[in-house]
């Protein structure tokens, strides 16, 4: 694994996610419900106008997948869709221990989502290394990991 680039903050996170989406027809983001589908519409909402259908598994619920579509709220979760997909966008809320997701279980969904796609991509999403420390970076053949870290202050005036 080689570092491509640094970006920093919110803004950051999603030009480096567009980047990586370009030439992607269509991408099916796996989370954890949630915690993730709303990293899901976030990243989303950057490809709103690129013509790209998106679509949510929760965890490894294919059967649950939903469209993740443009409404007067900003992205949100839609109707029932078909899961297949070039792109899979996993989600680090998946790697929590907490969240007791089975990653061999994932490879699988990522094969069955991915089949027949000989282009296929994966990329991973997180924050503060969740993919790393969980070890998913040996397990699962990601194409690009965007990692982001953040600090958070709270002041208080009173």
């Amino acid at each position: 694994m080689k570092q491509l680039e640094t970006l920093e903050g919110i803004g950051g996170l999603l030009t480096a996610f567009r980047k990586l989406a370009r030439g992607r027809d269509k991408i099916t983001f796996i989370g954890c419900p949630g915690w993730c589908n709303p990293f899901a519409e976030l990243l989303g909402y950057v490809l709103r106008d690129a013509g790209k259908e998106m679509v949510f598994i929760p965890n490894l619920r294919k059967e649950l997948t939903a469209k993740v579509e443009m409404t007067e709220y900003g992205m949100q979760l839609g109707e029932m869709s078909d899961p297949a997909s070039d792109t899979v966008v996993l989600l680090g809320g998946l790697a929590m221990p907490k969240m007791e997701v089975d990653v061999n279980g994932l490879i699988v969904l990522i094969g069955e989502v991915t089949a027949g796609h000989d282009d296929r991509q994966i990329i991973g999403v997180c924050v503060g290394g969740i993919f790393q420390k969980a070890g998913w970076d040996k397990l699962i053949d990601f194409d690009y990991l965007v990692d982001a870290d953040m600090e958070v202050t709270t002041y208080v005036f009173k």
